[in-house]
């Protein structure tokens, strides 16, 4: 993680464990001043306060939003867009912010059918065997 990204998302964790405390700061303050005898409310106010909305979802948006700032870029769906990066940028085009190459980095994905044994061509074979009949046998 960038150190931006990680002062967004610890400074998003802090305003929603802020506004989580003061949700239940204010849920038993309501509590106690329901049962009180002492304080004759007509009508207690039981919605939380705007202020604590209003932190909780601008916490939930740093979060969200350090979060998201780190994450790598997104790879091509298309096995041939990405195998073609492969081959055209190597390792290069796979680096992590902090200079290693990613852990699920296999290199070239057609390494294996680029290397296997060509098909066999049976006419090109039988025209080379009828000419080697018609030459006696000899090469």
């Amino acid at each position: 993680m960038t150190w931006l990204s990680k002062t967004t998302t610890t400074l998003g964790f802090i305003l929603v464990a802020h506004a989580c405390y003061s949700a239940q700061e204010h849920s038993a303050l309501q509590s106690l001043r329901a049962t009180s005898t002492t304080v004759h409310i007509t009508q207690p106010s039981t919605s939380l306060p705007v202020d604590i909305s209003i932190e909780t979802v601008v916490g939930l948006f740093l979060t969200v939003l350090g979060l998201v700032a780190d994450m790598p870029t997104l790879r091509p769906i298309q096995w041939r867009a990405w195998a073609g990066k492969v081959e055209r940028e190597g390792e290069q085009g796979f680096l992590k912010s902090n200079g290693d190459v990613e852990t699920d980095f296999v290199g070239n994905p057609f390494r294996i059918l680029e290397t296997r044994p060509g098909f066999v061509d049976i006419r090109s074979q039988r025209k080379e065997f009828a000419e080697w009949v018609r030459n006696g046998g000899k090469s």
